[in-house]
């Protein structure tokens, strides 16, 4: 009798500290709630010099550095025919050909010597100088980036170093099927516009030293710069330092640049370049919008909803979770900074499962323009671009250098600012209106690299004219349709 007593007696205790235990434990992650996500831009100092010159600054003294981010106007935008991958070589040259009185390896013994990484690249509308270096070699840093920047070297021998380097990547065009899609998509769409340009060996082996004193002459203006800095250093040692450098650099104004218009897209269809790789590339696309497009939020969020939202979307659970079908899945708008860029909609599966894969990803393109989206699907993809967003100024020298692109590429002002409430004002409307405006499954141009002779003959289930393409001079021939 005693002995039940005491077992009840560890029983009843058992289970008072197990009641104890449920009133502390955690709550589980899907009960936890959390205050909406603000973000407030960061502010950015703003200053013109008298030369043009501009300079964004955001001060950081967490750690004794400098960083510099240039966006100068020009670009691949303003190549002329015949001239298409000059700008890369500019910029290849300017960075590795010396400056002002130093010859390349002194110029390059010197940064190493000061652990200042500097690099050059060009872009679609300009060229890019990013410049890191410490707090205490800010002065000697500025002196030689003044000297790359008004007195650049182009010394013979990097120039025809960089010219092989170029040549070389020319002559592996092939060697990647996705890069061989991307290249086939944009010369059919763009045609002879700079979009679909891309170098040839016979162009570059034309270029001359000559050509990169033009385009600097052209472009390496004072006014024509955008300077981004952050870190260690106030405005007014910053602009006591700009003006001793390139206050005495004025030039006339830089040209007006011209933009292109696109051309004429031409009807949907499919491009096959023959490949021997165990399986497909697929990709397909077709003109799309630029930022001035008041409708790029709803697409933003109709494109996460299709193939832009990962595991999230409709294509990548729909092709690879519920069919197995393809590792990855996707699609997004390039939403262009100056013209209108393009939709585009990917993926890679075996051979066999080409035809599938693009019927399945025109249906789901299809679905979108149809049906209206679910109050989940909307609702999952507004609260993710919108917490998202913060993720994009993740350090102090990501802002600054945000500011100036949204400067430089003329965004509305408070784009930023207004970005989470536009994205939060869109819906379900909204989607399929803009699905419905924006998609166009029936004017695709699809094209597939892989083994064409495993799926070429069932592509007439399409119904799409299609065309062989040569991927070394993309010449196209016929093999259905017109």
């Amino acid at each position: 009798m005693i002995r039940l007593w005491i077992t009840l007696g560890i029983l009843l205790l058992i289970f008072a500290g197990c009641s104890h235990l449920d009133a502390t434990r955690p709550p589980r992650p899907d009960q936890l709630q959390f205050p909406p996500l603000e973000f407030t831009f960061p502010e950015v100092i703003k200053q013109q010099l008298g030369n043009g010159m501009r300079l964004y600054l955001k001060e950081d003294h967490e750690l004794p550095l400098v960083e510099m981010t240039l966006q100068i106007g020009g670009g691949t935008i303003d190549e002329l025919p015949g001239k298409t991958g000059l700008t890369q070589l500019f910029a290849a040259t300017l960075e590795t050909g010396g400056a002002g009185d130093l010859k390349p390896a002194e110029f390059e013994a010197e940064l190493e010597a000061l652990a200042i990484d500097l690099s050059v690249a060009s872009s679609t509308y300009g060229f890019v100088v990013d410049l890191s270096l410490q707090r205490q070699d800010l002065e000697r840093g500025l002196e030689l980036l003044t000297a790359l920047l008004r007195r650049p070297g182009f010394d013979a021998e990097r120039m025809e170093l960089a010219r092989k380097n170029l040549l070389e990547s020319i002559r592996r065009k092939n060697d990647d099927p996705e890069t061989i899609a991307a290249r086939i998509l944009a010369t059919t769409i763009y045609q002879d516009h700079p979009f679909g340009r891309y170098p040839k060996i016979d162009e570059v082996n034309g270029f001359t030293r000559s050509d990169l004193l033009q385009l600097h002459q052209r472009y390496f203006r004072p006014d024509n710069i955008w300077l981004a800095v952050s870190g260690a250093v106030d405005q007014n040692e910053m602009v006591r330092l700009l003006e001793k450098n390139f206050g005495d650099w004025t030039v006339e104004p830089t040209p007006q640049q011209q933009l292109p218009s696109l051309p004429k897209p031409p009807p949907g269809q499919i491009l096959v370049v023959d490949k021997d790789i165990p399986q497909s590339n697929i990709m397909m696309g077709h003109p799309g919008i630029s930022k001035d497009n008041p409708d790029q939020f709803a697409l933003r969020v109709a494109n996460f909803i299709l193939g832009g939202g990962g595991f999230n979307s409709r294509m990548m659970r729909e092709v690879r979770s519920n069919r197995g079908l393809a590792y990855s899945v996707y699609s997004y708008f390039q939403i262009g900074r100056q013209l209108p860029e393009l939709f585009i909609a990917g993926s890679e599966t075996k051979t066999a499962s080409t035809v599938e894969v693009v019927t399945l990803m025109r249906q789901l393109i299809q679905q979108m323009i149809d049906e209206p989206v679910t109050v989940a699907e909307l609702e999952l993809a507004k609260q993710s671009l919108i917490n998202s967003f913060v993720f994009a100024f993740n350090d102090t020298h990501s802002v600054v250098t945000r500011k100036v692109r949204l400067d430089f590429f003329h965004y509305p002002e408070n784009y930023l600012e207004d970005y989470q409430k536009k994205i939060a004002a869109v819906s379900i409307d909204d989607v399929q209106r803009v699905a419905r405006q924006y998609l166009h499954p029936d004017r695709l141009q699809i094209v597939l690299v892989g083994d064409s002779k495993v799926f070429l003959e069932t592509l007439g289930q399409l119904d799409l004219p299609v065309k062989m393409v040569d991927p070394n001079n993309g010449e196209q021939t016929a093999v259905t349709g017109d």
